[in-house]
């Protein structure tokens, strides 16, 4: 990746002519940059005083810290449920998440020192819980290894969430951490279909890439589990593509999978129904009602998906894979701290097996 033409974005106090574009006031920024190779983006280049982050309490996530070394994302899904966060730094949720990327250029060097101190008791941390870690930029600034370096070093155990699969490029490293801690890996992959994929999270690796990005991870003895999120009403639901999604993460390899319907938070929602608007003017309506105003599919919608997850993943094998997003249809915010099999950091010894195939199938579930 060249960088040697990039360009510093001037404040518009250094403009001889009129104001121009001001930068944020971005907490430690040194420079904003922009580059031919990313086209559109910029990179806000910051020094953070620290990169461990407090899981609220109360929240069901399964782990109690994590790291982000990126706010913002050029992987530009369209259906992401971290959009809102980039209002907080005075940035939209709309394209300024895809366009105005935070990078953390200290992580691994601040995450070392806290890492360091007496009081850290070496809980798991998880990276990718909010903006991707392999997103491209990652190509450029190389965090992850010094991050993972930093973990590993320590004695804290790790996991990793993502859909780039510039992530083979530290499988040998993550194969040496995992002998030092436990280490979980997954991949979020939720349909086969390459139009749609490339519609609705144009820079992201393609479906193939990244089943491929699975299979590695397993030739190479490390899990991976498969965060099947989000499944779209009337565009992946179909048996045909949930049929296909089980199979082709069978034959992969994935330690295990979860599934879960679209989540619409504010920020996203927006977002979302003005592509739905422009690509599947039809359905917008439809969305609105199954959505109302709130979040969350409706507890109908969630039940009939919740049946037709079970009856695909039992075909397909993964029949000791934990992990359905809506197993409590009450509440559906335990969708959020629902992850599979290879995700969590387990001690060694005890990592879930691949999808093991049965013999018989769960009766089809009645249509929605």
């Amino acid at each position: 990746m060249r960088w040697d033409a990039q360009a510093l974005v001037p404040a518009p106090a250094a403009e001889a002519a009129g104001p121009g574009p001001a930068l944020l006031p971005l907490a430690g920024l040194v420079r904003s940059v922009t580059t031919p190779e990313f086209a559109g983006i910029t990179f806000h280049e910051v020094t953070a005083k620290s990169v461990l982050n407090k899981v609220p309490a109360g929240s069901r996530m399964p782990f109690e810290w994590t790291v982000n070394p990126y706010r913002g994302c050029s992987h530009a899904c369209v259906y992401c449920f971290a959009r809102k966060s980039h209002t907080y730094l005075d940035f939209d949720a709309g394209l300024d998440f895809d366009s105005q990327v935070v990078v953390k250029v200290n992580a691994a060097e601040v995450l070392r020192k806290e890492l360091a101190k007496p009081s850290w008791t070496r809980q798991q941390v998880a990276l990718g819980t909010n903006t991707d870690p392999y997103q491209r930029a990652e190509g450029r600034y190389k965090l992850l290894p010094g991050i993972i370096s930093a973990l590993a070093d320590s004695g804290t155990p790790l996991s990793i969430l993502t859909k780039g699969t510039l992530l083979a490029r530290d499988i040998p490293l993550l194969k040496s951490a995992a002998t030092q801690v436990p280490v979980g890996l997954g991949i979020s992959l939720a349909m086969t279909n390459e139009a749609l994929s490339e519609a609705i999270e144009p820079g992201t690796p393609g479906p193939r890439a990244r089943l491929k990005l699975v299979s590695r991870l397993r030739e190479a003895g490390l899990p991976c589990g498969v965060m099947a999120m989000p499944i779209l009403p009337w565009l992946s639901d179909s048996d045909e593509a949930l049929d296909a999604l089980f199979a082709s993460l069978a034959a992969a390899g994935a330690t295990g999978v979860t599934a879960g319907a679209l989540y619409l938070k504010p920020g996203t929602r927006e977002w979302f129904l003005t592509w739905l608007a422009a690509n599947h003017p039809g359905l917008v309506g439809r969305y609105r009602q199954l959505y109302g105003t709130g979040s969350y599919a409706s507890k109908e919608y969630r039940g009939w998906l919740a049946g037709k997850v079970r009856y695909f993943k039992a075909r397909h094998g993964f029949t000791h894979s934990s992990g359905f997003s809506h197993r409590d249809l009450d509440d559906p915010r335990g969708e959020e701290a629902e992850y599979p099999a290879g995700i969590i950091p387990e001690a060694p010894g005890s990592q879930a097996p691949g999808p093991v195939r049965s013999g018989g199938q769960a009766g089809q579930p009645t249509l929605f």
